[in-house]
């Protein structure tokens, strides 16, 4: 079996976990126990075909937070509800500099394992580091409705 995560792990905690996992029930199994709306966010911003990032694809340029964990570091599950600022429709009065300054800013905040995982994302390129795969998540989350999001 798996080991367990500390006490509100990071994302990339998570997804580190499920990539070691050796089974797709581990796999699922894993998704579950740490559900979290950052995560089903990301996931679904990951691997939702109908949904496309607001971003410019490539290299963000920022600077990645090196500060320990619990030291002014900002998480991905307490910034989850910004993300919809970087997806086609979802904030459409954002100035497309002040949303690229905005996604920086967040990275910037960041421990810098999240960041990075929040750019794989933004390009849809979860599995470049992490394995797992759109099925897997939908059968962990079998309540999430693909598609139709743009």
């Amino acid at each position: 079996m798996t080991k367990k995560l500390p006490p509100n792990p990071l994302q990339t905690e998570i997804l580190k976990a499920v990539s070691s996992a050796k089974t797709k029930v581990e796999k699922v199994n894993l998704l579950r126990e740490y559900r979290s709306p950052a995560l089903v966010s990301l996931l679904i911003w990951n691997f939702d075909e109908s949904i496309t990032s607001a971003l410019p694809e490539g290299v963000v340029p920022y600077e990645p937070n090196d500060k320990p964990i619990g030291d002014g570091i900002s998480r991905l599950v307490s910034n989850q509800r910004m993300l919809y600022n970087f997806v086609t429709g979802g904030n459409i009065d954002l100035s497309r500099t002040r949303r690229e300054s905005l996604f920086i800013e967040l990275l910037e905040s960041l421990h810098k394992d999240e960041a990075e995982l929040l750019c794989l994302v933004k390009d849809k390129n979860i599995g470049k580091k992490y394995r797992v795969t759109k099925n897997v998540v939908a059968e962990a989350y079998e309540d999430i409705k693909w598609g139709n999001r743009a």
